[in-house]
């Protein structure tokens, strides 16, 4: 059975620092490291300037790398309001770039991601970054810890693609399966 390749932009978003980091899913079925990096945005006083920002880069990034889909971090509770407004206009200019670009969008929260990577919903970014490097075979620097984040996400959407447990997934997953098992049925 032959796959298509994929590419996932992954997206830790924030109006200070947004980590992106890319993979593509090869005919393999492996995931391989593309790209990935750390939006600084913390020398800007305008949130607009800001949105502005996060929106043209996602954007390029969109159009350098041609992903399949994006993954994104979803807003999760907070004691601070604004806090999740700010993080929520961030996502909301990065979810934009992609869907202007016909990219469709999935969101996952951020225990969701490091429990795919590393099987603990409460991992530290330190725990995370070290999973991301022994699963793509790379060596992260520790200025990229929002970049890994964000590489966790492009994975967890992979993982979650390929799980026939998957709500996305499932029917055609186990119909494939069937398909192509029908020995294993009873």
């Amino acid at each position: 059975m032959t796959r298509e390749s994929r590419t996932i932009l992954g997206i830790d978003p924030g109006t200070n620092l947004l980590g992106f980091g890319i993979v593509r899913i090869g005919t393999d079925g492996k995931a391989h490291f593309v790209d990935m990096g750390v939006l600084d945005l913390r020398k800007m006083n305008d949130l607009y300037g800001k949105l502005e920002v996060i929106f043209e880069k996602v954007g390029a990034l969109c159009d350098l790398h041609h992903p399949d889909d994006l993954a994104i971090e979803s807003p999760f509770y907070g004691k601070n309001a604004q806090v999740i407004l700010k993080l929520g206009r961030a996502q909301g200019a990065a979810m934009v770039a992609a869907l202007s670009r016909n990219i469709p969008v999935f969101e996952y929260a951020p225990r969701k991601a490091k429990m795919a990577i590393c099987g603990n919903g409460a991992a530290s970014k330190e725990q995370v970054a070290l999973m991301v490097e022994k699963t793509l075979g790379i060596n992260i620097a520790a200025k990229f810890l929002d970049a890994t984040d964000a590489l966790a996400l492009a994975m967890c959407h992979y993982y979650q693609l390929t799980s026939p447990l998957s709500s996305t997934q499932a029917a055609t997953s186990w119909e494939k399966f069937i398909q192509a098992n029908p020995d294993r049925i009873k």
